[in-house]
């Protein structure tokens, strides 16, 4: 599966560069949604940006497959994504995920999660 679509790549370079939605925490805009589809780990892509080397470097908050407490905004890059296996599957894309549409607080009770995380 494609996890970095042409839609993809345009919004980040046109309206969600690294540094775009910094300070919005909660409120910050969803660009992209990947999951491993045997565990909870959903990570919620909000910034992105094209390395020299032609690997993409992603800004979101994840949903740990460790739990809850593991929870955590943080960087991680496509190449990384690409590698994770575990029962033959590797990371997805939400397909039907909207860009930019949703905010990270109306995703994280999907999760048992609530604001002030």
């Amino acid at each position: 599966m494609e996890l970095l679509t042409q839609d993809h790549v345009q919004a980040f370079r046109e309206r969600f560069p690294f540094g775009s939605q910094e300070g919005q925490g909660a409120e910050a805009l969803i660009v992209l949604k990947l999951f491993h589809p045997t565990s909870r780990y959903t990570l919620y892509v909000t910034e992105g940006g094209e390395q020299e080397n032609g690997d993409w470097t992603f800004f979101g908050f994840a949903i740990s497959a460790f739990g809850p407490d593991c929870d955590e905004w943080g960087y991680t890059s496509l190449s990384e994504l690409k590698q994770v296996s575990t029962n033959g599957l590797g990371v997805e894309r939400d397909i039907y995920f909207p860009i930019g549409q949703k905010q990270i607080q109306e995703v994280l009770p999907l999760h048992g999660l609530t604001e002030g995380f």
